[in-house]
């Protein structure tokens, strides 16, 4: 387990941090302007870690003006791109130096493990971040085919002020995902983390300014999305926002902008994802291993969660039965335990939610096979992981968003009947697929509604390649790869006109 400290060593890293709790505005921090706070608490034992400025439309309104001033100086809007790169590449190595601190101040906030925090969360910041910065002097602007009499081209340009809004499953990754592309080109990026999960951004942005990054150009406005996210949506200096969360929210933000300035709005909301394993699947133990990873990696509570077990009856068994030998070798319990696979649920309404869909599931009818319930550990919001086996696609379990560790098993005849179940549903965000048939596997890729489909594993791509949904699970651009870039940049057509041409004239 490289890069992994002991448990002692990270309690000793957690009793000695001093948590950040003031917004992070022009440079500084800052506490809100009406003096407002909440309780931020670690969700593994439910005691306050620390109160949290709670901002308001003020609040959001100074941020915004100090990153337009900052957008209009140049310093980093007309930073020559190279340049910028060597600044974001610097804001790498000082996550990387801090690396043991912002995994634990993840794992207190979030209750994911510090396995998962040390192992997946940091180093795909890291890399993103870096992935992002070293783009930002290789995209070029076109020239069109215009013929000899005009010059037509097109030129990116960063939108201005623009916003990210953060979930709190994936707090400091999902951060990068956004203000990596954002800052590569050249914007003022106002972030807005979720209120369970604020301190990771909050200490990015002042190792940011560390980096070099100017004042202004990189806030955190701490808050309630009702009144900090509100803010956000509806202010008209703010020219994009750029959502990770709940479909729900998502709808409130395309409100939002069409009562305001019509900003650009780019969601990725959520999922019910489908994994199909057709009876020519080869190797059930590895395929037992990638359905658990994804529907217990951080605690179920992931938007691409393969949530939906679609197998084929001839092998449906004999997958399941080591689908719960692998969930049995996820131990649970002490986020701050390198040993633990599996930490607490975020918050207390996340936790009676997810308990409260198991319950459905047993009245609907679905058979119990593992799990089911709540375990007490120390006052914190800890799930068993939990296997439904029986359920068809009427049951509540397997048409809703759960987020949380729980697997719903549907048997299927053939792939006709497995693509039509995994396609009804709301939403389009990922997808899985196991079987030996080259073919097969191509055309189920293209048949499955979904912004992602894998192939014989679990897993999201990489930073190369967009992420995003179809349908209810978002539009209007992706995370990731080149195509991030597009959604903080306007197109601009220069078109110059060269048919009055004084070399032809001196010829004539």
């Amino acid at each position: 387990m490289d890069d992994l400290l002991t448990r002692d060593e990270y309690g000793a890293i957690a009793r000695e941090l001093s948590l950040p709790v003031n917004a992070f505005i022009h440079g500084r921090f800052t506490p809100a302007h009406g003096g407002g706070t909440f309780e931020t608490v670690n969700p593994a034992t439910g005691k306050v870690l620390a109160e949290v400025a709670s901002c308001d439309a003020e609040d959001v309104d100074r941020a915004v003006v100090k990153a337009r001033e900052a957008f209009e100086r140049g310093a980093w809007s007309k930073m020559h791109p190279s340049e910028r790169k060597h600044v974001l590449i610097q804001l790498v190595k000082l996550l990387k130096r801090n690396r043991y601190e912002l995994a634990v101040m993840e794992s207190l906030e979030s209750g994911k493990t510090i396995r998962d925090c040390a192992l997946i969360d940091l180093p795909e910041t890291l890399n993103c971040l870096e992935w992002h910065a070293e783009a930002t002097d290789k995209i070029y602007g076109q020239v069109s085919p215009s013929g000899d009499d005009a010059l037509g081209m097109i030129v990116r340009e960063p939108l201005g002020v623009v916003a990210c809004v953060i979930p709190w499953n994936f707090p400091i990754m999902l951060m990068a995902w956004k203000i990596g592309p954002a800052l590569a080109a050249g914007n003022s990026v106002i972030v807005k983390p979720a209120e369970q999960t604020n301190t990771t951004a909050l200490r990015v942005a002042e190792l940011a300014l560390e980096a070099g990054i100017p004042e202004g150009v990189l806030s955190v406005v701490t808050g309630p999305g009702e009144t900090t996210g509100k803010a956000i949506g509806l202010h008209p200096g703010i020219r994009m926002v750029s959502f990770t969360g709940s479909t729900e929210v998502g709808r409130l933000f395309l409100e939002y902008a069409a009562k305001s300035n019509l900003k650009r709005i780019v969601l990725e909301c959520g999922g019910k994802n489908p994994c199909l394993v057709l009876d020519d699947a080869e190797n059930l133990d590895s395929v037992a291993a990638h359905v658990t990873q994804s529907v217990l990696w951080n605690m179920g509570q992931n938007c691409s969660s393969n949530s939906r077990l679609i197998v084929h009856r001839k092998i449906k068994d004999a997958l399941v039965e080591k689908v719960m030998d692998r969930f049995r070798e996820w131990r649970i319990g002490d986020p701050l335990d390198p040993q633990n696979h599996l930490g607490a649920m975020t918050t207390p309404e996340q936790y009676e939610k997810v308990l409260g869909y198991i319950e459905t599931g047993k009245k609907e009818g679905a058979e119990l096979l593992v799990g089911g319930g709540a375990i007490e550990n120390g006052g914190g919001y800890f799930i068993a992981p939990t296997i439904f086996d029986g359920v068809v696609p009427e049951m509540t379990i397997a048409r809703d968003e759960i987020f949380g560790p729980v697997l719903s098993v549907i048997a299927v005849g053939d792939a006709a009947e497995a693509v039509e179940i995994a396609n009804d549903t709301a939403y389009g965000l990922q997808a899985s697929v196991f079987t030996s048939n080259v073919k097969r596997a191509h055309a189920l890729a293209r048949a499955l509604q979904a912004g992602t489909v894998t192939v014989n594993c679990y897993g999201e791509g990489d930073i190369t390649t967009p992420f995003g949904g179809y349908k209810l699970s978002g539009f209007g651009g992706r995370d990731n790869s080149l195509l991030a870039h597009d959604q903080y940049t306007e197109t601009k057509t220069i078109w110059i006109d060269l048919s009055d041409d004084p070399i032809g004239e001196q010829i004539d």
